[in-house]
């Protein structure tokens, strides 16, 4: 035990310790003291640029782009739709083999290995692989099983109709941004208003959104509805396509356009290209020719020529011109006919196309006046209609009497097929000029009309009384005699012009040896409500208006005349039947059996008017599927590749015209029960 009375009594501390206890705890106060400071700079001064910093690692405001509005036909059927698809990407860092990972990511998604692997080496933690994919080659990726690869879902445009109206829609880029047609020339207006949401980033870089996505409503960009028919529109260009390839041409385009309004019914070009997969397709064959191409319509200005004559009363109908046997002298230039004739009269120089006989009238006209009435018919400018690079053509003066014969029979001049088929919509309009239009009206999402065409009458061309005897003349040229017999047709009156026209060249500096055969039809000829003019490039067969481009004129006449309505111009003659012998005297039960098998039988059903029933294509090939069910004013929406295998609603049904029709395709046909 410890004894406490020996123990020493505790020293009091000492000066010095107290000294090095107050410096101990000065040093503790002033570094507290710099704490508090640096937290009262770094809560209070700096608040403001810390939160920023911060938030800078985490939070990210991304920006959504809006879903493309759609672009549909004058009866709903959509040329252009926007869906969702997956693109892949990848996260470089977490691939251990990029060499490997590159070969496997290429087999699966048909890309190059090489540069796959070199975008992979460049991005250190994020890098496109490829951007809209498939279905089925997103679930080839999935099954590699590679880590660090991610899909994201993007909007991509899809053109249902494939082929169809592809030079007036157009194609947009990866980046959903329109690079031609209407989707470049509406580019603000298809894409809407992009989004712009909060959303805060993980460990990894990967944005996620806190709120959700947008309304797919709100952020939709407007719809396009144009006066372009579907139905209308395969026929032409299924024609056109005939029309080029038994004329061994290079290309072709066609117009068909409603003189009373001004709509476009259709508008084709060939060579075309699927807007789908662009990258297959040569690059001739994006031009829309109709409208872009400025080329020397040839024989079918020879109309305006006399119409402008007449109403100027320059000439009568009566008034008789000297062919002169094929050959007319002008200084030392010589003007040929085809044929050699003699004695015209206007009815004449157009059923037969003379170049000397329009020439004359030329002469009679005026220069000034000559120029005047192709600016009249709209020559010379440029309509607005919507699409990128409308062609203006050109109208010079022409100063000497050799280029004013030759612009009157419509060489040394140059047009677009649209300024043609307008031009002769003025003629079947009664002498009225209308501006064509393609668009018809932009609808937001909301509902609200931003912009609608309406038919616009531009001027007076010509009196009515002159426009319909032109028009009555024209009736010549597909008759007996004319140079397009070929156009005729048994059902409907048709008036119209062939048009066969050198090539310039440019290099050379004067005409080539390829032409430019083309015909304008307007039916029915005593009231027309269409105007269709197909033009054929460079025909090898045969160079002639008459031969290559009235065949198709026909072709189309007929889907056109029919699916609008218009009634038969003449009935055809119906064949005498020969007389029943007069039948044998019948016992009262045979007569009595018959009737009661007559109150068995099924009668037709009436299909009441709106109303179709939907075709039988199983079996039936994409492409023959789709144009029967354009023909039976359907909508059709194609799944898979090959055949026919189902379709849905069933064949037989009765429909309202314009319903969709989904059809299932398949490599081949399922075998049949036995």
């Amino acid at each position: 035990m410890r004894d406490l009375k020996n123990l020493q009594p505790m020293e009091p501390p000492t000066k010095w310790m107290r000294l090095r206890v107050f410096l101990m705890g000065a040093v503790f106060f002033a570094l507290l003291l710099a704490a508090f400071g640096r937290a009262t700079n770094l809560q209070v001064n700096q608040k403001d640029r810390l939160k920023a910093f911060a938030e800078d690692q985490y939070v990210r405001a991304m920006e959504i782009p809006a879903r493309r509005g759609e672009i549909v036909d004058r009866r709903g059927v959509k040329l252009a739709s926007s869906v969702e698809v997956d693109s892949v990407w990848s996260d470089p860092s977490m691939l251990p083999d990029l060499r490997a990972a590159s070969r496997q990511l290429a087999k699966v998604l048909g890309i190059d290995g090489k540069e796959l692997q070199e975008r992979l080496e460049k991005g250190r933690r994020f890098a496109w692989v490829k951007r809209q994919v498939t279905d089925g080659e997103a679930a080839r990726v999935k099954a590699l099983g590679l880590p660090g690869i991610g899909f994201a879902r993007e909007p991509r445009r899809f053109y249902p109709q494939r082929e169809l109206a592809a030079h007036i829609v157009g194609l947009v880029g990866t980046d959903s941004h329109g690079l031609d047609g209407l989707e470049l020339s509406f580019e603000d207006e298809l894409s809407g208003e992009r989004v712009k949401r909060e959303g805060f980033r993980d460990a990894r870089g990967r944005k996620l959104l806190t709120n959700g996505a947008p309304e797919s409503v709100s952020s939709q960009g407007a719809n396009l509805t144009l006066t372009i028919d579907s139905t209308l529109q395969y026929a032409t260009e299924r024609a056109l396509e005939k029309a080029v390839a038994d004329a061994r041409a290079v290309a072709g385009n066609a117009v068909v356009l409603d003189p009373r309004t001004g709509e476009i019914l259709a508008l084709a070009n060939w060579p075309r290209f699927n807007p789908n997969s662009p990258k297959d397709a040569d690059g001739a064959a994006f031009r829309d020719r109709a409208v872009t191409d400025a080329y020397e319509p040839g024989s079918t200005l020879k109309s305006f020529v006399l119409a402008s004559a007449l109403d100027k009363q320059v000439i009568t109908e009566r008034s008789e011109f000297d062919c002169e046997k094929g050959a007319f002298a002008i200084g030392r230039h010589v003007v040929h006919d085809t044929h050699p004739h003699g004695v015209l009269t206007a009815r004449g120089i157009l059923q037969v196309s003379s170049n000397i006989c329009a020439a004359k009238v030329g002469q009679k006209l005026g220069r000034d006046r000559l120029v005047e009435t192709y600016k009249d018919f709209g020559f010379g400018e440029r309509f607005g209609l919507g699409l990128p690079g409308e062609g203006k053509g050109s109208i010079p003066f022409p100063r000497s009497e050799i280029a004013l014969a030759t612009q009157s029979f419509g060489q040394g001049i140059s047009a677009t097929t649209l300024q043609v088929a307008a031009a002769y919509g003025a003629l079947a309009n009664d002498g009225v000029l209308m501006k064509p239009y393609l668009l018809s009206k932009v609808v937001d999402s909301d509902g609200l009309v931003l912009l609608e065409n309406k038919p616009t009458a531009l001027r007076r061309v010509v009196s009515k009384q002159t426009a319909r005897l032109v028009v009555s003349m024209l009736e010549s040229v597909v008759e007996p005699g004319g140079t397009a017999g070929k156009a005729r047709m048994d059902e409907y009156r048709v008036s119209g012009k062939t048009g066969t026209a050198q090539k310039a060249d440019p290099i050379a500096r004067g005409y080539s040896d390829k032409y430019v055969a083309s015909f304008v039809g307007l039916l029915p000829a005593e009231a027309p409500r269409a105007v269709i003019l197909v033009v054929i490039d460079e025909p090898k067969t045969d160079i002639y208006g008459g031969s290559m481009a009235a065949p198709a004129f026909k072709e189309i006449a007929l889907q056109v005349m029919p699916h609008l309505g218009v009634p038969k111009s003449r009935e055809l003659p119906v064949a005498p039947v020969a007389a029943k012998p007069e039948p044998k005297a019948r016992s009262v039960v045979i007569v009595g059996l018959e009737k009661l098998e007559q109150m068995d039988m099924v009668t037709e059903e009436v299909v009441a008017e709106g109303s179709v029933r939907v075709p039988d294509v199983k079996g039936l090939a994409g492409r023959a599927a789709v144009a029967q069910l354009l023909t039976a004013a359907l909508e059709p929406h194609l799944a898979g590749s090959g055949r026919v295998v189902s379709q849905k609603p069933a064949a037989g049904s009765l429909v309202d015209k314009g319903t969709r029709i989904t059809v299932e395709l398949a490599g081949q046909l399922p075998a049949s029960p036995r």
